[in-house]
């Protein structure tokens, strides 16, 4: 750890910076945003000579003094240039240098060892060849649609980015949204297969070689069958290795070859340009073209693991050879999209020299586009031109090694240790440890809580026991569930639909619920036959983002309703009553999961994510700038716990508030041997030291329930609360 003092020049201010070099880069640009308010990604950070700083400099050795301009316009251009210059820079002399001989080498090895077998090349291409055709059937297409639960992937990939704070998305952002989904889907529908139960009673079987397929099976491409004897009443069962993708959308198993089969025709199903991936070294996957993207993007079904490309040599260890892209207009040498180590891959290319190889791959290609018209042909080339020209500048940039990606997460353990495609479990993740700085998008979750204060003010007047108290709101979280199970377009219920009862209930109440219903963007009308219907108001994905926090924010007033010794006007305080949450603000931590447990994971309301640091159980932090600068009185915070691994809990840690944004910390409150009891457990906590008025806050977490057991930390939810102005 190095303490530093900077002082930075910003336009005509000047301002001191204490800087702890341990905490990364990112922590001083987040300091500099809450002095400046440049945003990070707008900070050009100069040093001696005018020296550009960057996440590679030595932090403990930049000078003293510094200064910051804001990147925009004609500047953004030059500075993104100076970059460019700069990582080609790190290429161009020595490095650069060994790659290119090394490269030399590797060719000219290759014209002693190579046997310049085409037909093996063609041979092991081929079949894919014709298995994308199949991808481009009506047919199958439609069979693989009705399979698909397209409402609920919709509304999912409207959330996702109705959480970033995007509720107009373009119709290639849904497009992006809705194929990710469309991932996560697969993951958990298919079925991987590492021996199959046995069919007569379920129970485990062992491997007892191959068999011969049968016409019904040969009818969907099953050329190959395993055989496996059953451990307790010794049945055959059989495993066809279906290649006909139609097959798979009905038995929805098998391993890495039927999972990309059968994704890659759900994507050209839903319209995607896509294309299978074949690895010579035992995998396969598939690639979307993605027009927010401007480039093919990687998209591993077996993982839901996407447009991580190095998955398969930084983490799985994998020594890679051939790697190609087969579509239905062409087929494309894709290697260098996947490697960084050119050179070595080069050197294990021995099966045909290189100008062979392009010479086969472009008649084969050739073949797929003869019916094609000239302007389409010419229209294929130029994307061929453009992704191989990607391609190469990809394989000269820097690995980022503040991106940790995981070994093989697919077959069971003994089969990926075989491999040599296992990492230990407990890291086997994908991960960050330096992230942006990220907007929370959670003022539907402020709104939510402050809603509750009516409806527990009227709950008081009318029904002062805990008992009907909490047996009116099982009401009403009745009437939301029934709202959560219809169309998210449509969404409608009626109260005399949800209980007999709750039609009086609900119009003593009505007036109460305005607000919390307008906090869920829903609204009240008269139906027919003199019903009270509740419906949307507004924008349906703002109702769909927001259900979720209100089911958990009820079950919190329940739990809290009944631990009060009685209700009356004076339960209405903290915990019961969760008034002024912070909200909005922006968030940096020390590091994340990606992409379910990044550092907003925590505030969003929910208890469907978390927070996860992979490398926190050692300590680590989070820090939360107050929405336009706020300087604001701490008085409250909630922690709840995640869903699992009570080993990862926070036990000891330290609250800190900044007067200037994160250039210096007071100490606020201080916890230790922390337990939490159970999974989502809420702990509702007062700030010890009220009373310093911050713009931002920070977490040190100091250790884990059980830093033994585990590397990582998380942390189910996190809510501040200021004191009132």
């Amino acid at each position: 750890m190095v303490a530093r003092r900077l002082t930075v020049s910003h336009n005509d201010s000047t301002f001191d910076v204490d800087y702890d070099t341990d905490d990364g880069f990112e922590v001083l640009k987040y300091q500099l945003f809450s002095l400046t308010s440049v945003p990070p990604d707008q900070q050009k950070i100069l040093g001696r000579d005018d020296q550009i700083v960057s996440d590679e400099s030595d932090l403990a050795l930049i000078s003293d003094k510094l200064r910051l301009v804001s990147i925009d316009g004609v500047e953004e251009e030059i500075v993104a240039e100076e970059k460019e210059k700069l990582e080609n820079l790190a290429m161009s002399d020595e490095e650069l240098a060994r790659l290119i001989q090394a490269e030399e080498e590797a060719l000219m090895m290759q014209h002693f060892v190579s046997r310049e077998s085409k037909e093996q090349v063609e041979q092991r291409i081929q079949p894919y060849v014709d298995q994308v055709q199949m991808y481009e059937d009506p047919h199958r297409q439609e069979m693989a649609r009705k399979t698909v639960p397209v409402d609920k992937l919709e509304e999912k990939a409207l959330i996702s980015l109705g959480r970033e704070g995007n509720y107009k998305p373009t119709k290639v952002e849904q497009d992006n949204a809705f194929l990710l989904q469309l991932l996560f889907w697969f993951k958990q529908s298919f079925r991987w297969v590492n021996s199959p139960p046995c069919d007569s009673c379920g129970n485990d079987t062992r491997s007892q070689g191959m068999g011969v397929a049968n016409s019904s099976e040969t009818l969907y491409g099953a050329s190959r069958v395993e055989l496996y004897r059953c451990n307790s009443c010794s049945n055959i069962t059989r495993f066809p290795r279906y290649n006909d993708p139609l097959k798979l959308l009905e038995t929805t198993k098998g391993r890495c070859g039927e999972w990309a089969n059968c994704f890659t025709l759900y994507c050209r199903a839903f319209g995607y340009d896509s294309r299978l991936i074949l690895d010579f070294t035992d995998h396969v996957w598939t690639e979307c073209f993605s027009p927010s993207l401007g480039r093919w993007m990687h998209l591993d079904p077996c993982e839901g693991i996407y447009d991580n490309p190095l998955l398969y040599e930084k983490g799985w260890k994998k020594s890679l050879n051939y790697v190609f892209a087969i579509a239905k207009d062409g087929v494309h040498d894709v290697t260098k999209r996947y490697t960084r180590k050119w050179p070595e891959v080069l050197s294990r290319r021995n099966i045909i020299s290189e100008p062979s190889l392009a010479a086969v791959l472009s008649d084969i290609t050739r073949e797929l586009r003869k019916t094609l018209s000239a302007e389409v042909i010419s229209a294929l080339e130029e994307r061929d031109r453009i992704e191989m020209n990607v391609i190469e500048q990809e394989l000269h940039r820097k690995d980022d090694t503040s991106v940790s990606l995981p070994g093989r997460l697919s077959g069971d353990k003994e089969w990926r240790i075989a491999r040599s495609e296992f990492v230990s479990d407990e890291n086997n993740s994908l991960s960050s440890s330096s992230c942006p700085v990220r907007k929370c998008i959670d003022d539907h979750v402020t709104n939510i809580y402050s809603a509750f204060s009516p409806v527990l003010s009227k709950l008081i007047e009318y029904w002062p026991s805990k008992k009907a108290a909490a047996e009116i709101l099982e009401i009403f979280r009745k009437i939301f569930v029934d709202l959560k199970n219809s169309p998210f377009r449509t969404r409608r219920t009626s109260v005399k639909s949800v209980s007999s009862s709750s039609g009086d209930i609900f119009s003593k109440m009505l007036a109460s619920f305005d607000q919390l219903l307008d906090a869920l963007s829903l609204k009240s009308e008269l139906g027919v036959n003199g019903s009270i219907d509740i419906c949307l108001a507004s924008d349906p994905v703002k109702t769909s983002v927001a259900l979720p926090v209100v089911f958990h924010a009820l079950d919190d007033v329940i739990y809290n309703i009944g631990q009060c010794a009685r209700l009356d006007s004076r339960s209405l305080s903290w915990p019961l009553l969760k008034l002024n949450r912070l909200c909005s603000g922006l968030v940096l931590a020390s590091g994340e999961e990606l992409p379910f447990g990044i550092a907003t994971c925590a505030f969003d309301g929910t208890r469907m994510s978390k927070w996860e640091e992979p490398n926190g159980a050692a300590g680590c932090w989070i820090i939360y700038q107050v929405a336009d600068n706020r300087m604001v009185e701490l008085v409250a915070y909630e922690f709840m716990s995640a869903n699992d691994a009570p080993e990862r809990d926070p036990k000891d840690w330290v609250l800190e508030g900044s007067e200037n944004g994160g250039s210096s910390w007071h100490l606020l409150d201080k916890r230790t041997s922390q337990m939490f009891d159970k999974r989502f457990q809420r702990k509702a906590l007062t700030v010890s030291s009220p009373g310093y008025l911050s713009n931002a806050f920070r977490f040190r977490f100091l250790a884990v329930r059980d830093k033994n057991a585990t590397s990582r930390f998380q942390l189910g939810s996190i809510d501040l609360f200021a004191g009132s102005s």
